[in-house]
């Protein structure tokens, strides 16, 4: 019996679910359309297990052709016995062949299924299941393996060992067990930033404080991408609905249209905005007045302007991976390791004013020819891929340098050679006045010594990485129409995110009409000699129970409690006043 294990970061994982129920539709589209998915919570017992996987089972199998058979329809409709007999009655009845079917088909159904696809069971948290419910499965199914090919995925949150502590090994030793493991929630938020953020195609952008509440809330939180995924469209709403003329800028870009089709009053937008303005200002009269008053103008340099942004975008999302690339080879992260901590820092405010990136800068300049070899061919491919087109004097001075540490391999020999023949004879030496005299010439060569050619490549490399960081990793706010392309609002995200449990109570006590409308505290009796009075009755009972129940509630919060003066009166704690 074959046993996988998929052991994912982390005991709450929200996205828990949505894990299971992708591997559950890769299975489905490449190995087997017999999947089933438990919790231990419906599978107090082995009678409950056996029933919720026949269920499922049945219910997903569909295949045309078997469905008009009687016999199928039976088993459909679960007429059957919850038992292993039955269970391998029914994949015998939809893994058979028909009888027109020749010897050199392999698949029934589906090509991209196997000729006799197991029956998957996953359980989905295998810590919560009951020890016996697991070992009673095991042992059973493992007597019927030829009959029914069977493959079990354990859940896994903590650690594979678990398996052991849960099963005997009398038990486990009927398992032909394999492991894969998921990949961290932090993977899966890097691959999102990467594949929506730090793309040039996608022109919407979250500015730093924005993009610093999402992470935040992921990493202290709930460690979930949906929840980042649904903050993120979020943003988007609210940007678009704020700045109407972000919408059709961010398709001009796109598409590379002219901006004729822009309104009066959108041109009038693009006026108001802060580095519009700047930019204004920064023109002679003439051009001044033309911005502000031509449309036809205006609508010309916004194209313009909406371009250079886009090629802004280009080079520097490609400078931004190559630094991504210079800092990850060093002992130590300064700028933090993944590339959405660097684009983080990068947005903040100029990179290279920082003292981060000035640790990274020093600790570069230690870095051996074998890895920065390494870099600057990766550096090199990534400028290659790039689209921007600034780059091409770029890729040929990194070349340059990679062909002159090639020069440097001989030499550095011979620079050994030169090292050991010094080290011997300084082993000659044992007179204790002659070795601390040679040592301290040796220590005073040392500092007055040039740098070797290795060491001045080493700093040229490192300040040309330094010049493009400068020239082209400032940081948007810097550049004009920013605004159109980005989402710097986070106080608007944070109202929407951040719960404030105390103003919504607040509100609720202080106004219950606005969460209650229509609800009655009085029992009324039904009004009228035709009015159900059974009915009446019932519901009255519930809406009295309801109000019994919440003020039991705010007196187990500490919002009230029950008055000294009458028994059916409670005075409020947190306002004070009955």
């Amino acid at each position: 019996m074959a046993s996988d294990q998929i052991r994912n970061k982390g005991v709450n994982v929200t996205d828990h679910d949505l894990t299971f129920r992708s591997l559950s539709e890769v299975l489905q589209n490449n190995i087997t359309p017999y999947i089933a998915l438990l919790e231990a919570k419906d599978c107090p017992g082995i009678k409950n297990l056996m029933q919720k996987l026949m269920g499922q089972l049945m219910n997903c199998y569909i295949d045309v052709d078997s469905s008009e058979d009687e016999d199928y329809v039976q088993v459909s409709h679960n007429r059957i016995r919850c038992s292993m007999t039955s269970l391998i009655n029914w994949y015998e009845h939809v893994t058979k062949k028909p009888d027109s079917e020749t010897p050199s088909k392999k698949r029934t159904s589906s090509s991209r299924h196997w000729q006799s696809p197991p029956v998957v069971v996953v359980f989905k948290d295998m810590e919560s299941f009951s020890t016996k419910v697991l070992q009673d499965f095991i042992v059973i199914s493992s007597q019927h393996i030829h009959e029914l090919p069977l493959v079990l995925i354990f859940g896994i949150a903590t650690s594979p060992m678990i398996i052991h502590s849960l099963l005997p090994h009398f038990v486990s030793s009927l398992l032909c067990i394999e492991l894969f493991q998921s990949l961290s929630c932090k993977d899966h938020l890097s691959t999102i930033i990467d594949k929506l953020l730090l793309r040039a195609s996608f022109p919407f952008k979250l500015g730093e404080k924005v993009l610093q509440v999402l992470i935040n809330i992921f990493l202290y939180h709930d460690f979930s991408v949906q929840n980042f995924i649904k903050g993120f469209q979020l943003c988007i709403v609210e940007h678009f609905c704020s700045q109407p003329v972000s919408v059709l800028c961010c398709q001009l870009v796109d598409a590379k249209k002219r901006a004729d089709s822009l309104s009066h009053d959108q041109c009038e937008n693009i006026r108001k905005l802060p580095s519009f303005r700047r930019y204004v200002e920064s023109q002679v009269s003439e051009k001044q007045i033309a911005l502000l008053t031509v449309d036809t103008y205006l609508k010309e340099i916004t194209q313009k302007l909406l371009e250079d942004l886009h090629v802004y975008h280009e080079n520097y999302l490609s400078v931004l991976r190559c630094l991504h690339v210079f800092t990850s080879f060093l002992p130590k992260y300064p700028l933090g390791k993944q590339i959405r901590e660097l684009y983080c820092a990068c947005l903040e405010n100029q990179v290279w004013e920082t003292e981060e990136y000035e640790s990274s800068l020093q600790l570069a300049r230690m870095l051996n020819k074998s890895d920065l070899v390494t870099m600057l061919q990766q550096c090199v491919e990534i400028f290659v891929s790039s689209s921007g087109k600034e780059f091409d004097n770029t890729v040929e001075k990194l070349k340059e340098f990679l062909t002159q540490f090639q020069k440097l391999e001989e030499e550095a020999f011979q620079e050994q050679d030169v090292s050991v023949s010094s080290q011997k004879e300084l082993q000659k030496k044992t007179d204790l006045y002659h070795l601390q005299k040679t040592l301290l010439e040796l220590k005073e060569s040392r500092r007055s010594k040039k740098l070797t050619k290795f060491e001045m490549l080493r700093f040229e490399v490192v300040d040309y990485i330094d010049s493009l960081v400068r020239n082209y990793l400032v940081p948007a706010n810097h550049k004009t129409l920013h605004e159109i392309m980005y989402f710097n609002t986070a106080s608007v995200l944070r109202e929407h995110l951040n719960a404030a449990p105390r103003i919504a109570l607040h509100t609720a006590l202080n106004n219950p009409y606005r969460y209650l409308k229509a609800f009655s505290t009085v029992v009324m009796g039904a009004e009228g000699p035709n009015a159900d009075a059974a009915s009446s009755d019932q519901v009255d009972d519930i809406i009295h129970a309801r109000f019994i129940r919440a003020v039991s509630e705010l007196e187990l919060l500490g919002f009230i409690k029950p008055s000294k003066q009458k028994t059916d009166h409670v005075a409020r704690l947190t306002w004070g006043g009955c």
